[in-house]
């Protein structure tokens, strides 16, 4: 029974909990300033802190910080030219943005005690309707209807557009929903496994006696665990920003 007492305090979804920092009321509006949205300012702020700093002093031999900024600034660059094309980088300075943002916000949850603001839906969820709101947007903007296209891709026989306009309808409003998930998903269950094998180390070490030869085989594939959700959490950022470069491509070919 003593193996499993620390299950109440290391409750694993206890991180996930949104807690008001200042309650503020407008007009019966809960505006209140929460721990997702401080984390979230963390989030941007370090983002503009890591670039300000990093081109304040922009020097032909760059510094370590320098050459930083500047590898991120090209893979994101690449990134929008190989999805999207030459026209793509229209919207790089979005996609760099939303890149560094959640992967901010990835890392910054990878410290104790954090919190993570992408291991919410409503968070997720934002973005990725911010993503399709703007492809929906700019593919009407440059295309007029003929971004409808999209919707019946070219050299299909006519009989199969029955069937094939439907699946692709139904393909593109799901794209905000598998975009915001896959993210959502993957950062929820990670925490949840970091802090379970955490708790399961420490209640075989309070439990004593034969438990305590386990402990370090759970306090390894905890370790082990902590460097996989690392690079889960750089991984998902690339994810979620290189889906964005794909959509916005529709955006551009809607007839490909």
């Amino acid at each position: 029974m003593n193996l499993f007492m620390p299950s109440v305090a290391l409750d694993p979804i206890h991180q996930f909990k949104v807690t008001k920092w200042l309650d503020f009321n407008v007009g019966g509006i809960d505006l209140s300033f929460t721990n997702a949205s401080g984390f979230m300012a963390l989030g941007v702020i370090l983002t503009i802190a890591f670039f300000g700093v990093a081109a304040s002093k922009g020097q032909l031999v760059p510094s370590r910080l320098q050459s930083l900024a500047e590898i991120g600034y090209g893979f994101v660059a690449d990134m929008v030219r190989g999805a999207a094309g030459e026209e793509g980088l229209k919207f790089f300075p979005f996609v760099f943005t939303l890149f560094f943002f959640l992967f901010f916000a990835n890392m910054i949850g990878m410290v104790p005690y954090a919190f993570t603001t992408t291991s919410h839906i409503i968070v997720t969820g934002a973005l990725a309707l911010l993503v399709i709101s703007i492809v929906i947007g700019f593919g009407f903007y440059k295309n007029g209807f003929k971004f409808l296209k999209l919707f019946a891709p070219s050299g299909a026989p006519w009989p199969i557009y029955i069937i094939l306009i439907p699946i692709e309808i139904i393909s593109f409003f799901a794209r905000p929903l598998t975009l915001s998930l896959r993210l959502f998903a993957n950062m929820l269950a990670g925490h949840i496994m970091l802090k379970l094998f955490a708790g399961f180390a420490v209640g075989l070490i309070a439990a004593g006696g034969a438990y305590i030869i386990i402990a370090p085989f759970a306090f390894a594939m905890g370790v082990a665990l902590n460097a996989l959700e690392l690079l889960v959490a750089g991984l998902q950022a690339y994810v979620f920003a290189i889906l964005t470069c794909v959509y916005l491509n529709d955006a551009f070919h809607p007839a490909h």
